[in-house]
C-alpha cells in the first residue's frame, strides 16, 4: 500500500522527555511537531503550559506522561498529576503501570489505578495510553497486563517508556495487539529511530510510534516519497 509523508505523521508522538531539556528545546520541539503535524507532542508534566500554548488549535494533540518513568508513584499522586495536566490542556497521558504491583501479580491494583485515570481522563474528553514496560514483564504477564488495561477502559497500550532496560520490540507489538479488541490501540516506544522501524511496528499492528528523531524519520520519509517507494 501506498504511503504518504502525511500518513507517517499521523502515526508520530514526537516525545521531548529527556530531564535535561530547557523550555527552549520544548519550544524548538513543538515547532517540528507543527511543522511535520504530529499525531501529538509528548512532554514532561512541567512542560505542558509552554506545550499547550503552542500547540493551540493546530490539531496536533498535547500529551503528557503520569507516573513516569517508574510507575511507583500512589495512584492519588497519579490522579493528582493527571487532573493538573488536564486542566493545563492535555489532550492525551501516557501513564506508566504500577510494575512491581503487576509483576506481584496484583492485578486489582493495576486495574483499579488505570481505571481512575481512565475516568478522569474521559471525563475531560481526554485519551489514556497506559504503559506496560514490557522489558520488565514476561509474556503472560505483558498480556494481563494490556487486557487489564482493556477491562479499565484505556484507550491504548504502549509497550515502554524509554527508560528500561530494553525498548519497544515488533514481538512485543504482535503480542500486545493480539492481546487486545479492536477498540484498544497500540503504541510502540523506545528505540524506534528510522523509519523502517516505523514501517516495521506499522505491520505489527502500532498505531502510534514515540520518537524523539521525528526529523530523521519524516526526511526518510519524504525522501522515499519523492521516489515513489514510501509504502507499507
Amino acid at each position: 500500500m501506498k504511503l504518504t509523508p502525511a500518513d507517517i505523521a499521523s502515526m508520530l508522538d514526537h516525545s521531548t522527555l529527556q530531564p535535561y531539556l530547557t523550555e527552549d528545546d520544548i519550544r524548538r520541539g513543538a515547532e517540528i511537531a507543527l511543522k511535520y503535524h504530529t499525531a501529538s507532542m509528548c512532554a514532561r508534566p512541567c512542560d505542558v503550559p509552554v506545550m499547550a500554548e503552542m500547540l493551540r488549535g493546530s490539531g496536533v494533540k498535547v500529551c503528557t506522561v503520569i507516573g513516569f518513568p517508574h510507575g511507583a508513584h500512589e495512584t492519588a499522586v497519579k490522579v493528582n498529576e493527571a487532573d493538573v495536566a488536564l486542566e493545563e490542556g492535555c489532550e492525551e497521558l501516557d501513564m506508566v503501570i504500577n510494575i512491581g504491583r503487576m509483576i506481584r501479580g496484583d492485578e486489582n491494583y493495576v486495574r483499579e489505578e488505570i481505571r481512575q485515570i481512565c475516568d478522569h481522563a474521559h471525563a475531560k474528553g481526554a485519551i489514556v495510553k497506559v504503559i506496560i514496560e514490557t522489558c520488565y514483564l514476561n509474556d503472560e504477564q505483558k498480556k494481563r497486563a494490556c487486557e487489564l488495561s482493556e477491562e479499565a477502559g484505556a484507550d491504548f497500550v504502549k509497550t515502554s517508556t524509554g527508560y528500561g532496560t530494553k525498548g519497544c520490540t515488533i514481538e512485543d507489538l504482535k503480542l500486545m495487539r493480539a492481546a487486545v479488541s479492536a477498540n484498544v490501540r497500540v503504541k510502540g516506544s523506545g528505540g524506534i529511530r528510522d523509519l523502517d522501524t516505523v514501517l516495521a511496528a506499522r505491520a505489527a499492528g502500532a498505531s502510534r510510534c514515540g520518537v524523539s528523531a521525528t526529523e530523521k524519520i519524516m526526511a526518510e520519509a519524504e525522501a522515499r516519497y519523492a521516489e515513489g517507494t514510501l509504502e507499507a
